[in-house]
C-alpha cells in the first residue's frame, strides 16, 4: 500500500512514518498541523473506508500510524473498529491514536482499556501530537529489537546492599511488633464490611517490574471496576495518576485506615520481599504505568520503588499537587536517592502521616 505526501511539493522519504486518518470536523486543522513534517498523511472518507485501507496492509506496512477522529454519538462505530484492529494478528499492534471533538473522560478510559495508544482532546496540540507520534513510533520499534536480541542478558536494577540492610532490618522487625495491630485491623475488616481483609492488586515498580501489591482493604469490593465512573473526579485532572478526593467507594473503616495510613502496613511484607523499598517512587497500578511510557515519564521507574517518598512527606493528599510536581518529585528521587535522603524521608514520614483529607 501506498502512501502519497500530503504536500505534493515535498518528496516522499523512508524516514516519513505513514499515517493513515479519518477526520471530519478537525481535518482543516490536522492538515495544518502536520504540515511539512516528518509525516506521510493518507485521508480515508470514513471508518468503513479507513476499515477498507487497513485491510490491504500487509506485513511491510506495520509502522503504520492510525489517527481517527472521535465524536462521542460515533464512539461505538470507532469502537467496533478497534475491535477489529485487535481481533487481526497483522494490525493488533499498530500504534492508533483518538482526536476527541470534545473532552470525554469516559471514552478516554475506554479506549485506553481497549489497547487505543493515546487520546487528545479538542483543541488538539499538534506540536505535542506529533512529538507523542514520533516517540511510539520509535519505542515500537526498539521493543522489536530488543525482543530479537533475547540472548544477551538483560540488565536489572540491583538494590544497594545498605539500602537492602535497612529494608530487611525495619521491615522485619515491624512486622513482628505491629502482629497484634494486624490482628486487630483484620477482625475489624471482617465487622465493617463483607470481602477480603486484605487488596491485593498488580503493580509496576522499578524497571516496570509488576508485582503483587498488598494493602488492608479499605474499600467497597468491585471498587476497581468502578475508576472509569470517577474519571471526570480525577484531582489530576486528565491525566495518568488517578485519585480521588472524598472517594465514595471507601468503606467508613477505610477512611480511617487511609487518613492514617495503617491500610499501607501490609507493603512491609512486600519490602521484606524485595518487590520495594521503605522508601522510593510508589509503585503504580498497571492502567497508570502504561500511560507514562515517554522519556521525562520513565525516569521514575529507574529508580526504587517505595513505601513512602517525597511526595508523601511534601504533598500528600493535597488537591492542588500537580501532575507535573508528583514527576519533579519521582524524577528527582530516581536521580538522587541515596541512604541519607531515605532516613532523612523516614523521619519526615511519620508526621505527613496525620492528614486531614481523605484520598
Amino acid at each position: 500500500m501506498q502512501f502519497p505526501n500530503v504536500n505534493a511539493s515535498n518528496s516522499f522519504s523512508d524516514a516519513k512514518i505513514n499515517i493513515l486518518y479519518y477526520c471530519d470536523t478537525l481535518e482543516d486543522s490536522l492538515l495544518q498541523g502536520f504540515h511539512e513534517s516528518e509525516f506521510s498523511l493518507k485521508k480515508t472518507g470514513s471508518l468503513a473506508e479507513l476499515k477498507q485501507a487497513t485491510q490491504k496492509l500487509s506485513i511491510n506496512d506495520l509502522n503504520t500510524i492510525i489517527l481517527i477522529e472521535v465524536a462521542t454519538e460515533k464512539f461505538y462505530e470507532v469502537q467496533e473498529y478497534i475491535l477489529y484492529l485487535k481481533s487481526n494478528f497483522i494490525t493488533k499492534n499498530l500504534i492508533t491514536v483518538f482526536l476527541l471533538t470534545k473532552k470525554d473522560p469516559t471514552i478516554i478510559q475506554k479506549a485506553l482499556s481497549m489497547g487505543v495508544s493515546d487520546c487528545y482532546s479538542s483543541p488538539i496540540p499538534f506540536e505535542d501530537l506529533k512529538e507523542r507520534l514520533k516517540f511510539l513510533n520509535f519505542y515500537k520499534i526498539l521493543r522489536s529489537q530488543v525482543n530479537q536480541l533475547s540472548q544477551i542478558p538483560q540488565v536489572e536494577y540491583h538494590i544497594p546492599f545498605l539500602k537492602r540492610f535497612l529494608d530487611l532490618v525495619i521491615s522485619s522487625t515491624a512486622l513482628i511488633c505491629l502482629s497484634p495491630v494486624f490482628l486487630v485491623v483484620a477482625a475489624l475488616i471482617k465487622l465493617d464490611s463483607k470481602g477480603p481483609v486484605f487488596y491485593t492488586s498488580k503493580r509496576v515498580g522499578t524497571g516496570y517490574k509488576i508485582f503483587n501489591f498488598y494493602k488492608f482493604r479499605s474499600m467497597r469490593l468491585g471498587a476497581d471496576a468502578e475508576v472509569a465512573n470517577l474519571a471526570s473526579q480525577n484531582q489530576y485532572g486528565n491525566a495518568a495518576f488517578f485519585k480521588v478526593q472524598n472517594d465514595p467507594r471507601i468503606t467508613k473503616l477505610g477512611s480511617f485506615l487511609r487518613s492514617t495510613s495503617i491500610d499501607e502496613l501490609p507493603q512491609l511484607y512486600n519490602v521484606l520481599k524485595g518487590d520495594m523499598s521503605l522508601v522510593g517512587n510508589r509503585p503504580l497500578p498497571l492502567y497508570e504505568a502504561e500511560q507514562l511510557t515517554t522519556n521525562e515519564w520513565s525516569m521514575r521507574f529507574l529508580g526504587p520503588s517505595g513505601l513512602t517518598g517525597l511526595w508523601q512527606i511534601s504533598k500528600r493528599g493535597k488537591k492542588e499537587m500537580s501532575e507535573i510536581e508528583r514527576k519533579k518529585l519521582d524524577n528527582f528521587y530516581a536521580k538522587n536517592y541515596s541512604i541519607w535522603l531515605d532516613i532523612k524521608i523516614l523521619f519526615k514520614t511519620i508526621p505527613a502521616v496525620f492528614q486531614k483529607e481523605k484520598v
